[in-house]
């Protein structure tokens, strides 16, 4: 296992290295000028080229990946060209607001998705799976943009039970919550459900069930146990996806998230904040790669890694 684990993290080098060539080539790519975009309308050309030079911008792509790169292996990820501050520091600043509202978000997809899920399974072509199915596929064909709209005017707005934005108390994060768990949950319930009906039509869950077992024993004793690894796969899968993909519910709900300062810094072509950010996101989502193979072995002891 630890070899393995060191082979892992030799590979999530390479993986990090390509993310970082992608990101920063598409950055540079994009239209416009932030040397531009820091100076007043109508600046003098010679204004915008000591900008630039002071930037770093006018030395040659390969030259500003490569200080990039050599910096960030210091843990120098350079100085937002927006708020004038080191990027590390700002990511790290509203990194866990992010952590808080994915944490909260995926909570509230696998209470509801699991119960619902095996209820669904449980009570096949019946009105609660209907009703369960339903629930599943509204929830992953609704846009999150327009979820989170519909959950402002509704309960911030008409009832005013729950604010609307920002992040003052407990109740900031419920609507943000839902908007961002509801496609998980969606998801979860189907994977859920699926999983649960292959595993009921089993041969030992029949024997589970002749020696006298409850159906409560066999269901969560024996059927969702074996679907835990599926499981724990797209939750983990999901984990990653929630911690890079809160920038719509973030800029929505006004919450002061990694997301919500990675538009910001996209808008305004802060080249060292969006390359900050979408590193961070990336070293998350290989780290949760490597904990879930780990976590595979706990589940089931028959899995070993040569």
């Amino acid at each position: 296992m630890t070899r393995y684990i060191i082979r892992r993290l030799g590979l999530s080098i390479f993986v990090l290295f390509g993310v970082t060539i992608v990101v920063f080539s598409l950055l540079h790519l994009a239209p416009g000028d932030p040397a531009q975009l820091m100076l007043p309308d109508g600046a003098p050309e010679a204004d915008i080229q000591n900008m630039r030079r002071a930037l770093g911008l006018d030395q040659p792509l390969p030259t500003q990946y490569w200080l990039f790169v050599s910096n960030a292996v210091r843990g120098d990820l350079g100085r937002s060209l927006y708020y004038k501050q080191p990027a590390l520091g700002i990511i790290l600043e509203m990194l866990p607001a992010t952590i808080q509202l994915t944490a909260a978000a995926l909570v509230f997809a696998l209470l509801i998705a699991i119960p619902m899920g095996i209820l669904s399974a449980v009570q096949r072509d019946r009105l609660p799976d209907y009703l369960a199915m339903f629930v599943a596929t509204v929830g992953q064909a609704t846009p999150v943009y327009w979820l989170g709209l519909m959950l402002i005017l509704v309960f911030a707005v008409q009832l005013r039970w729950l604010p609307s934005s920002g992040r003052d108390t407990w109740q900031s994060i419920i609507l943000p919550a839902i908007a961002l768990g509801a496609p998980q949950m969606a998801l979860v319930t189907r994977l859920v459900r699926s999983g649960m009906l292959d595993i009921l039509g089993e041969d030992y869950i029949r024997t589970a069930r002749s020696k006298g077992l409850t159906e409560r024993m066999v269901i969560y004793g024996h059927a969702l146990k074996n679907i835990l690894i599926p499981l724990v796969t797209v939750v983990g899968i999901q984990l990653g996806y929630l911690l890079g993909g809160a920038v719509i519910t973030e800029t929505i709900f006004a919450w002061p998230g990694v997301g919500r300062v990675l538009v910001t810094a996209i808008l305004a072509r802060d080249y060292p904040l969006v390359q900050a950010a979408t590193l961070l996101v990336s070293v998350f989502f290989v780290a949760i790669n490597l904990v879930l193979d780990v976590v595979y072995v706990y589940i089931d002891p028959r899995i070993r890694y040569g």
